[in-house]
């Protein structure tokens, strides 16, 4: 329902109801304006690309707040996101009107972060969330287009993953702390995260079958003592085979050390699970003794798995499910310079078909005939 009337003091007074029942109104001195701006509502709301100019006006603080807290992230993820709106994109935009945001208030955010000197993954990252905020922001027909589309940011670099020598990781296992030796085999022997051993409870062990469940992790909420919570995602869920001397490990350490609380496999002495920050120190303490790099990381036990499984000539699916990747995609973005080069093999291959095609068949009557 979409009216016209002109006021005592001489303006037109233009009204109409949106999708919702909601009334609107809006004053002209003219009006030919006010019929102009009717049409374009009326049109809008026809074509379903109607958008309420109050809710235009609220501020990307109000509504990524609201947002954020309707998100069902790990606690984990959680935090990274308020402390990344906190603390880079808020002071910048925080006070802007979502319909008011313009692509060049995004690109000033860009580069006032490049300006302070943070690394290109981690303006990346920035950027990337806040453009999950606009863009719920036009799924929920506050805004008709986001502003975040043609921001340029500086290139992040994907560094190449080195695995681990396999006589460096021996002796770190060697050196560590005992209650953790067979912590740096298993992540070695199976590329478990971190958080996923040390969240291996011992009735997710499997000796005599040779494998490992893997469905839950350890989590650390702030405030809170360490849990066991859900995996990254599903397809982390997965059966991994243990290799002999993870085995031979994690008998022994089972058999030295009585399971924690929860029925932890790897817990401090008195039963509670192993803090991140304690493996953090034990490790950086073993990889120096063990001559490894001062910048090896935890993680990195994880990329020498994967990259044991390549050199063995394990495809990339294989690989993708021991490590519980969503997809092969992920796999090859980050392994694919360890798979060994094709171009010699491709060589033979052609070359093998070209030479049989030379080969006359036993069909082949096409040579000299003789006569009888």
């Amino acid at each position: 329902m979409a009216s016209i009337k002109r006021r005592p003091d001489g303006r037109w007074r233009a009204r109409y109801r949106d999708p919702e029942g909601r009334e609107h109104a809006r004053h002209f001195s003219r009006k030919s304006d006010a019929e102009s701006w009717l049409a374009t509502i009326q049109s809008d709301i026809a074509r379903g690309g109607y958008r309420d100019p109050a809710a235009a006006r609220t501020t990307f603080k109000e509504y990524a707040e609201k947002w954020r807290a309707q998100q069902p992230h790990r606690p984990g993820t959680s935090r990274l996101y308020e402390r990344t709106l906190r603390l880079h994109v808020y002071p910048v935009i925080g006070g802007r009107q979502l319909g008011a945001l313009r692509r060049s208030d995004i690109q000033g955010l860009v580069a006032g972060m490049v300006s302070s000197g943070y690394k290109p993954k981690t303006i990346e990252n920035v950027v990337r969330l806040v453009w999950a905020v606009l863009n719920a922001a036009v799924d929920d027909g506050i805004i008709a287009t986001s502003p975040h589309r043609k921001v340029t940011r500086p290139p992040v670099e994907h560094r190449h993953v080195v695995p681990l020598p396999l006589d460096g990781v021996r002796r770190a296992a060697d050196v560590i702390s005992p209650r953790m030796s067979a912590l740096v085999l298993l992540s070695v022997g199976t590329g478990l995260r971190q958080g996923e051993a040390l969240g291996l409870t011992v009735d997710r062990i499997k000796l005599l079958r040779r494998e490992v469940t893997v469905d839950r992790q350890l989590v650390k909420v702030v405030g809170k003592p360490p849990s066991l919570g859900s995996l990254k995602t599903a397809s982390s869920r997965r059966v991994v085979p243990l290799p002999g001397f993870v085995v031979d490990a994690l008998a022994a350490h089972m058999a030295a050390y009585p399971p924690g609380r929860d029925g932890l496999v790897f817990s401090g002495a008195d039963g509670q699970p192993i803090a991140r920050a304690w493996l953090h120190r034990a490790w950086r303490k073993a990889i120096v003794e063990a001559g490894l790099p001062p910048d090896t990381t935890w993680h990195l036990l994880r990329h020498t798995y994967a990259s044991i499984l390549i050199d063995g000539g394990e495809s990339v699916t294989v690989v993708a499910r021991r490590l519980g990747h969503a997809n092969p995609s992920e796999t090859l973005r980050t392994y694919s310079h360890l798979w060994p080069d094709s171009d010699e093999r491709t060589r033979k291959v052609v070359d093998t078909a070209f030479d049989r095609s030379l080969i006359p068949s036993r069909d082949d009557n096409s040579g000299p005939s003789v006569d009888s």
